[in-house]
């Protein structure tokens, strides 16, 4: 075979003639204008330089764009919304396939449910789910790519109340290793189906996603800003898995943001951000207060926003992550965390390299729990508690070593907690803690592996190889 390098370096001559005339969409070179911002994805800390970049418009130019790189030797990487942790949403001197303009969205407000394509955002769908008082639990960033998001697993802003975004996958279209399209469902290529919900992209590259949908265009949203005690951590992380369905958190423990509902006086302070969702009766105010009186109880809250709210709003808590940063990450899910541990945290925050770094707790139980812990590739059903680390850093000249060793040295303290790892959420620990990942589904994973992709061209990520 031609080696990957002189195949690389013919793409300005008849390969390059026949991939945009292969294709609907733009291919981006290096002499392209758009060049520099087509490669740019989310992370600072990643500068990369693909060979190409193909926009591509729809299913059939993926399944070109795949054909070509196969039959070439080329490398490809599949990119929806830029958000890898790992980075590999742009690959040096690979086809990038950006599925980031396929942004369809169709619903069916009677059946509720909707087909989307892979390079929808949360807030794409939010915002036309809500007008037909529906809505999709996916991330808790407005940015994030239906694609990336829904294969690695999707612990949004109601999965108490609506399980993972994996739980709500009706059917999908995905493209092979071979450039085939195909149809994954219960009753179509199941097996495929078990492992897109959750093993990643290492089976193909999904373009759409029918989903079921739930009836919560409007919901009880905000945050309350407690004080960043030991007793205040405790309490959270005690009571926020055990609530009722209906109430979904995710905690911050960060330096209090310049937000408009916090007092100037508290910005730059550590605190803890509760952002809950309260998906219960518009009307029943009671049983909202009564499932926010145990996380209003753990102190006098410095702020308290939660209301009536469409539920596209949430994502405005969370829009400073739709801005380019740097990232440096590390997660566990957990039965429990000591006291000395929350003491390292809160000692952290108040010590961190960043005024936006930050310790994430996220409750998990609810309907999560109740699904059948074999019917997806996701495994960590009945954890209770999940906690990542990230370092946050926004000028594009600093090299993040300083919050790199932040993250590093915390995670010191927290890892003897750790009982599993979420798929999208590793980063240059995802090799070795793959198996955290995916416990007891390695086999079974490899196994579909071996018959989607024997040869592992789809390999950036974190990469499960054939059996």
């Amino acid at each position: 075979m031609t080696s990957i390098a002189s195949r690389i370096n013919q793409l300005d001559g008849a390969d390059l003639e026949a991939l945009r005339a292969g294709v609907s969409g733009t291919v981006v070179t290096p002499d392209h204008p758009d060049y520099d911002t087509a490669r740019q994805i989310l992370s600072l800390a990643f500068d990369r330089r693909p060979a190409a970049i193909v926009r591509c418009e729809g299913t059939r130019d993926v399944a070109f764009s795949v054909r070509f790189a196969r039959d070439r030797g080329i490398p490809f990487a599949p990119r929806s919304g830029g958000h890898s942790g790992m980075g590999f949403s742009s690959v040096d001197d690979a086809i990038v396939i950006d599925l980031g303009g396929m942004k369809q969205v169709t619903i069916d407000p009677v059946e509720r449910v909707a087909v989307v394509q892979a390079g929808t955002t949360s807030d794409d769908l939010a915002g036309p789910a809500s007008q037909y008082g529906l809505a999709l639990s996916t991330g808790d960033t407005g940015s994030v790519g239906i694609g990336g998001l829904t294969v690695g697993g999707g612990i949004g802003w109601m999965v108490r109340k609506y399980g993972l975004t994996i739980d709500n996958l009706l059917a999908a279209t995905v493209v092979t290793a071979t450039g085939e399209v195909v149809r994954a469902s219960e009753y179509e290529h199941p097996d495929l189906f078990w492992a897109i919900r959750g093993g990643g992209s290492n089976f193909g590259i999904v373009t759409d996603f029918t989903f079921r949908l739930a009836p919560s265009g409007m919901v009880h949203g905000g945050a309350i800003v407690l004080p960043a005690t030991r007793e205040v951590l405790r309490g959270y992380i005690d009571y926020a898995p055990r609530a009722v369905d209906d109430l979904t958190t995710m905690a911050f423990l960060m330096a209090a943001p310049p937000a408009p509902f916090i007092p100037e006086s508290v910005v730059g302070q550590p605190v803890l951000l509760v952002g809950a969702v309260w998906t219960g009766a518009l009307d029943d105010i009671e049983g909202r207060d009564a499932a926010l009186a145990p996380l209003r109880a753990l102190a006098t809250p410095i702020a308290d926003t939660v209301e009536a709210i469409p539920y596209p709003v949430m994502f405005a808590y969370t829009a400073e992550g739709t801005q380019r940063h740097g990232a440096a990450l590390r997660m566990l899910f957990a039965d429990d965390l000591t006291d000395a541990q929350l003491d390292a945290s809160i000692d952290a925050i108040t010590h961190s390299t960043s005024p936006m770094s930050m310790i994430q707790f996220r409750g998990m139980g609810g309907a999560v729990s109740r699904v059948p812990s074999d019917a997806t590739a996701f495994p960590h059903r009945d954890v209770p508690l999940f906690v990542a680390a990230i370092g946050i850093w926004v000028d594009p000249e600093d090299d993040g070593e300083a919050h790199r060793a932040w993250v590093k040295d915390l995670w010191t303290h927290l890892a003897p907690a750790s009982r599993g790892a979420y798929v999208n959420f590793l980063q240059d620990d995802g090799e070795q803690r793959l198996p955290e990942a995916y416990l007891d589904r390695m086999e079974r994973l490899r196994q579909v592996k071996a018959k989607y992709d024997p040869e592992n061209v789809f390999h950036f990520n974190a990469n499960i190889r054939p059996e």
